[in-house]
């Protein structure tokens, strides 16, 4: 029984809980999820789609360890019951989730507000409530900008809560994420009962 439940978190679907503020205000702290793992499998990331992937210390060349724990490390220290227990966890065993906002071939330009043009054209964003604020000069005082051209086999990834997400513009090694390294789509909250409902992209 524990070897098929394994089975279908690895390769089907699972829970996963939000444990910060960076997708708000559409997720909120401690949000359950279902991921499913199928998508990707059949086709890439499209714009728009929420994402849980690998911790940037998993794959960024600048974060990454060079004694990183093994995948099934990973997997077991982030099952239920296990992942209370302390010492056990490490930073590349971490998942994020963030938003899709640009694909293989996209030229991206994020602003200092945290706002997106994508190939020249300014991105509506309904999602995006909470901008980074700016000084007298139009400038942030801790949100960079960007501006990147998304390679083949990657996506460009963001929090919706623009002033305080660890996403693509801050990674010191590379600001894009491999699509290998996408745990799976975020579909549905299913907690709490009163937001039960479809993740819209």
């Amino acid at each position: 029984m524990f070897a098929l439940l394994l089975g279908i978190r690895q390769f089907l679907v699972e829970a996963r809980y939000i444990p910060s503020g960076s997708m708000q205000p559409g997720l909120k702290i401690q949000d359950r999820l279902l991921i499913e793992k199928i998508t990707y499998k059949i086709r890439p990331p499209q714009r728009g789609e929420i994402v849980v992937f690998n911790s940037p210390y998993a794959f960024d060349p600048v974060l990454r360890s060079s004694q990183n724990p093994s995948p099934l490390i990973c997997g077991l220290v982030s099952l239920p019951l296990i992942n209370v227990i302390p010492g056990l966890g490490d930073r590349a065993c971490d998942a994020y989730i963030k938003r899709v906002v640009g694909v293989a071939g996209d030229r991206v330009v994020v602003g200092p507000s945290g706002a997106v043009s994508l190939n020249g054209v300014p991105l509506e964003e309904p999602y995006v409530e909470h901008f980074c604020p700016l000084n007298a000069q139009g400038m942030s005082l801790h949100c960079p900008p960007l501006s990147e051209t998304v390679p083949e086999g990657s996506v460009l990834v963001l929090g919706d809560n623009r002033s305080s997400s660890q996403d693509s513009r801050y990674w010191p090694g590379t600001k894009f994420l491999p699509q290998q390294e996408i745990l799976g789509r975020a579909v549905v909250r299913f907690w709490p009962p009163n937001r039960i409902g479809l993740l819209s992209d």
